[in-house]
């Protein structure tokens, strides 16, 4: 299956996209809610209502926009805007250190959440009829993959420029600690993140907007209805004299 999709010019920059993508994505999960605790000074309350928050507005996105999008720029376009609203999101997290800014970044989070499902119609309107499921069970395994490398990234980046992410009780937080070295990046994993997601925007500025898959689906149901015209006069045709012969 690896060999048929490094082959396919439409399937590999899909799967690369999705690797770039989500890696970000999976290692953001795994940090980011102690990182609204510890560096950002977020509360027990305030967690929660970002989680609420966000999640609705993912789902609004997610049912709405998404659709209004894939109807009117299309889902090559759709999965590009996607991109560029996880960059500014993972930017934002990355040189925000107020809270005001973190509920404006989980805003473009929201948004930036249409970009696995617009990537999941890509794959289905564009891959083979015979290449779907490998190429959506591929997708699944560069995630889960992703799950795993996420949260190493995140940590060792995190270790590297001395920002150390403890569980606190549930009644404190650190907001008295947060900014005690101005001179460091508040959250250098996101800018990392932001840099990747960069990457997996120009892959997939190489996706092609039609695929010889839509291409032959296309074909074949022209074909299709040509037949089915022809079969439908060749009907009326032997019809026809027996019609005739009934009137005389």
């Amino acid at each position: 299956s690896l060999k048929k999709v490094r082959k396919d010019s439409t399937v590999l920059p899909i799967c690369i996209t999705v690797f770039l993508s989500y890696l970000p994505e999976a290692g953001q999960y795994s940090s980011f809610f102690l990182y609204l605790r510890q560096i950002i000074g977020f509360g027990s309350a305030s967690i929660a209502a970002f989680i609420a928050v966000v999640g609705i507005l993912s789902i609004i996105a997610q049912t709405v926009f998404l659709s209004i999008l894939m109807r009117s720029i299309g889902n090559k376009n759709t999965v590009l805007l996607g991109l560029g609203f996880q960059i500014l999101q993972l930017a934002w997290y990355g040189f925000g250190s107020q809270s005001w800014m973190m509920w404006a970044a989980g805003a473009v989070a929201a948004m930036s959440s249409i970009t696995f499902p617009a990537i999941s119609a890509l794959v289905s309107r564009n891959a083979e009829s015979d290449q779907q499921g490998v190429v959506q069970g591929i997708i699944t395994g560069i995630r889960g993959l992703c799950n795993g490398l996420g949260p190493a990234l995140y940590g060792f980046i995190f270790f590297l420029f001395h920002v150390e992410l403890n569980e606190l009780p549930p009644d404190q937080t650190s907001g008295k600690k947060a900014m005690q070295d101005p001179t460091i990046i508040p959250g250098p994993p996101f800018l990392v993140g932001a840099c990747i997601v960069l990457l997996a925007f120009l892959v997939a500025l190489f996706i092609p907007e039609h695929s010889k898959a839509s291409n032959t689906r296309k074909h074949s149901n022209s074909i299709g209805s040509t037949l089915s015209n022809n079969l439908d006069r060749s009907s009326e045709e032997d019809i026809e004299p027996l019609l005739q012969d009934s009137s005389v």
